[in-house]
């Protein structure tokens, strides 16, 4: 179900075909035994409709732990009803009660929808900070330098 909304996610991202997830991977790093990542999904009497993924990270300015979250999607037919701002509230009260010094997430600079929905429950973007991200061969050749 969660890769199901995974490809969902990335065909809206218009990046379908960079999803290499297996139900097996999304299995093991969810609900592995060694896991350091959760998931939610939002469910309604007609089943699920969306989902979030989440970890904690770290501030070693605050000195506590944030929750980062990775990924939340709500299915195009059920949005405007709620659920992401449901799924949000509950990811805040998670980090609330974990004492956590921050929640934050990231959102393609052209989503103007979910921009403006985050706009509208007081988050605020970033400034100043760029994010960097090493992947694929790039990350297996500096690692091999």
């Amino acid at each position: 179900m969660i890769l199901h909304f995974v490809r969902e996610l990335a065909r809206y991202e218009k990046a379908e075909h960079e999803v290499v997830a297996t139900q097996r991977d999304i299995e093991t790093s969810i609900f592995g035994e060694d896991s350091t990542v959760k998931a939610l999904v939002c469910e309604t009497e007609s089943g699920p409709i969306g989902f979030a993924v989440y970890f904690y990270n770290y501030s070693t300015w605050q000195g506590k732990n944030g929750l980062y979250l990775e990924d939340l999607y709500v299915s195009p037919e059920h949005r405007g009803f709620g659920a992401g701002k449901a799924l949000l509230k509950h990811l805040a009260k998670i980090a609330v009660s974990k004492g956590c010094g921050r929640f934050e997430w990231s959102v393609l600079d052209w989503n103007k929808p979910a921009i403006d929905f985050y706009d509208s429950i007081g988050a605020k973007p970033k400034s100043e900070w760029i994010g960097y991200q090493l992947a694929g061969q790039a990350l297996t050749d500096f690692s091999e330098s």
